[in-house]
């Protein structure tokens, strides 16, 4: 089925977000509504302006968190339409706020995160949910996926665990050039290599740790957003697909019907991969990042790590990846972050991580191996 300029005259015209890391005594809804009163600040318009809400459940969030109806009593608002996604990261919202613009249904719509899964399960993040009852490891995404999916590209192309590494590395590059990000320290691959496995061949540096935090965006129209304060950042191609037969399909773990995602984004957009100036990847865990680029066609298959350790994807690198760090270096906040970062690079204000004459940036994610969802943004500055 052909699916054409689904969000050409839709834009994020605001992003706001709260300081990542630790809370105490905050709760994910108010994180919530602070990001958004700093996404209103930043696009210029006022709460009453607002008809249109959605928002998140918050991962390992507190029964409420995350819900339209709290969060739209705290902020005083009745909006025309609203509604609460169970897996919202950010470019599922994104693609319901758009749709929900393009129907009709809201003209204005805020976007609102907010999570304090870090102060509820602590810095082990993922890796907080291997129990010593999980024999083999196979727990949640760093077992049962992405340890075999690495295996098995050892296996198949040669890739070694050092290589594996580069990306971490790379990211923490990034994020040492971000102001927001948790974690700024250096990391060498002498770092990543002197820590034990988590699920062997996945080690700390692999996964990432839970923070507390709060992201919001400004979604309008093109027009309206003119009359804004910031520059508005156009959507130029949007793309979901499904894989809900799950082990059914083959080389499930592979996820190559992601592809399908990946085609269809470029497609909707009119762009080809060489017109991409940032890439922007959900990042859970590292092999996230290894394997997106070459199932999004930026490299061939099995080229990604070999791509990633030459230094290609890091600063002054020529396929600027994650450069706010991702969620394994920046904060990990269901790929929010991601999509605030690719904003601002596109706005041209992300002061040392600036990739030069940036146009056109591509958000990508997945909900593990269910769910994939893809966003091409424009500038208009």
């Amino acid at each position: 089925m052909e699916r054409r300029r689904q969000g050409r005259d839709v834009c994020v015209a605001g992003v706001g977000w709260t300081s990542q890391g630790r809370h105490p005594g905050r709760t994910g809804n108010d994180l919530a509504v602070e990001a958004v009163d700093a996404a209103l600040q930043d696009a210029g318009i006022g709460r009453s302006d607002v008809d249109g809400l959605i928002t998140c459940k918050a991962l390992m969030g507190a029964p409420g968190d995350g819900l339209d109806v709290p969060i739209g009593h705290m902020l005083g608002i009745n909006p025309d339409y609203s509604a609460t996604l169970d897996y919202g990261t950010c470019n599922f919202s994104v693609h319901l706020a758009a749709m929900a613009i393009r129907s009709g249904l809201a003209s204005t719509v805020v976007l609102a995160y907010g999570t304090i899964q870090g102060s509820r399960m602590g810095d082990a993040g993922f890796a907080g949910l291997v129990t010593p009852e999980s024999t083999y490891g196979a727990m949640d995404p760093m077992g049962f996926l992405s340890a075999l999916m690495f295996r098995r590209a050892i296996e198949r192309h040669g890739v070694t665990e050092e290589q594996l590494g580069s990306i971490s590395v790379a990211q923490r590059k990034w994020a040492a050039l971000n102001p927001h990000a948790v974690r700024r320290e250096v990391m060498t691959i002498d770092d990543y290599l002197a820590e034990p496995y988590y699920v062997n061949p996945i080690r700390k540096f692999d996964v990432a740790p839970f923070d507390d935090g709060g992201v919001a965006l400004v979604m309008t129209t093109l027009e309206r957003a003119r009359d804004m304060r910031a520059d508005p950042v156009a959507i130029l191609g949007m793309s979901q697909t499904t894989a809900l037969r799950g082990y059914d399909n083959p080389d499930q773990l592979e996820r190559a019907w992601i592809e399908r995602a990946a085609d269809a984004v470029f497609r909707d957009a009119e762009l080809a991969r060489a017109d991409i100036d940032v890439v922007s990847i959900q990042d859970p865990t590292s092999i996230w990042t290894m394997q997106m680029l070459e199932l999004f066609g930026f490299v061939g298959t099995g080229e990604a790590l070999p791509f990633i350790s030459e230094g290609h994807t890091s600063p002054g690198g020529s396929l600027p990846v994650n450069t706010s760090g991702g969620h394994l270096s920046e904060s990990y906040m269901w790929g929010w972050m991601h999509t605030v970062e690719v904003v601002n690079q596109l706005r041209g204000v992300c002061g040392d991580r600036q990739v030069p004459g940036a146009e056109a940036a591509i958000h990508c994610s997945t909900m593990t191996t269910n769910k994939a969802a893809a966003t091409i943004f424009g500038a208009t500055r």
